[in-house]
């Protein structure tokens, strides 16, 4: 009998925890939903499936940022690739004709001739062992590292103080270079690394959204141009999936990717170069 009792009383304790979980659920699932009034305004009416051309996506992006600081301009792209592969992992750089509206702080490992170039080119911290201690010390005070090649067995030890910031100079992002004038002004004027997520998601800033639309169409144009440059070799089938804009606290809108890619190329958008209208 006193079995019996204590497994009905187990039986009990367990079905009123089960109950309380149950009715906690809802309230949880209701929170995670939840819009605020400034994105519930923003989002009221708009048709999430709809499909925009470059240009009407990127106005309409403008149109609904309305935050109290310039919202970043933000392009979210999905790509038929699987980066568990090797041959399908997308990493590169891309320097955004327009800039990024942002202030740039770029740090050079260097001495001699090529620290003077650095400094020349507006390069923020100039340094060789005594930036690599200060570094090794936590100090990350800025975006960018760039590494003349005669650094590089100096900052093999920073990797794990660099490597969880992406941080770590490479050849491939540009940022190991004997010119390095040419790599700080590249990096000051617009240009930074990006790479894919863990599901073959690509997440790009191309601009503020005090940009005229002109120039946001300009930079994104830029970015599609650098993400078909650099198709992972092991990329198979149809390789866009979608693109969607969204300003930092906005909804967002899908692109229409064809006609993206129809556009003249980033540098005629640039100069501001009229189509030619055909005959």
């Amino acid at each position: 009998f006193a079995l019996a009792l204590l497994c009905a009383q187990a039986a009990t304790a367990g079905a009123a925890r089960l109950g309380a979980a149950s009715a906690r659920a809802p309230a949880s699932a209701s929170r995670v939903t939840m819009l605020s009034k400034r994105m519930a305004a923003a989002s009221k009416g708009l048709d999430r499936d709809a499909l925009y051309a470059p240009e009407a996506a990127v106005g309409k992006m403008k149109a609904l940022a309305s935050a109290k600081f310039v919202e970043t301009a933000e392009a979210h792209i999905r790509l038929n690739i699987d980066p568990k592969y090797n041959d399908q992992q997308l990493r590169t750089t891309v320097a955004l004709p327009k800039g990024t509206g942002s202030a740039v702080r770029v740090a050079v490992l260097a001495d001699g001739p090529m620290a003077d170039q650095a400094k020349a080119a507006g390069a923020d911290l100039v340094g060789m062992d005594d930036l690599v201690q200060a570094i090794s010390g936590g100090e990350l005070n800025f975006d960018v590292l760039i590494a003349t090649p005669p650094a590089m067995p100096k900052i093999a030890k920073l990797g794990r103080v660099l490597g969880p910031k992406g941080l770590m100079p490479s050849p491939k992002a540009g940022t190991v270079t004997a010119d390095v004038g040419a790599a700080v002004k590249e990096f000051k004027s617009g240009k930074f690394e990006f790479r894919c997520d863990k599901a073959g998601i690509v997440h790009v800033p191309f601009g503020k959204c005090d940009f005229s639309v002109e120039d946001l169409v300009c930079n994104l144009k830029a970015v599609q141009e650098t993400v078909d440059k650099n198709k992972p070799s092991g990329a198979k089938g149809k390789y866009w999936m979608s693109m969607y804009v969204c300003s930092s606290m906005g909804p967002s809108l899908k692109v229409d990717i064809e006609a993206l890619t129809k556009l003249p190329d980033s540098a005629v958008l640039a100069l501001g170069v009229p189509e030619p209208v055909a005959a």
